[in-house]
């Protein structure tokens, strides 16, 4: 039985933590599909115009498409 998964590239982002970002971003997806995977390709970080620290990951997120 071959598995079969569909990526999704999503940007988290958080004022806590990279961390936090990167749970944020996959519990989003998990709401409405099964998250087999995921992988950060990119990290990175602003401040923002309030002053606070932005952090901000890119996620990629493999989700079953075939059980």
């Amino acid at each position: 039985m071959s598995k079969n998964f569909e990526i999704i590239e999503l940007v988290g982002i958080s004022t806590q933590s990279i961390s936090d970002a990167i749970q944020q971003v996959v519990l989003e997806v998990s709401k409405q599909k099964k998250v087999g995977w995921f992988e950060v390709t990119e990290q990175r970080g602003r401040v923002n115009s309030e002053g606070k620290i932005e952090f901000q990951v890119t996620v990629k997120i493999g989700t079953k498409i075939n059980e």
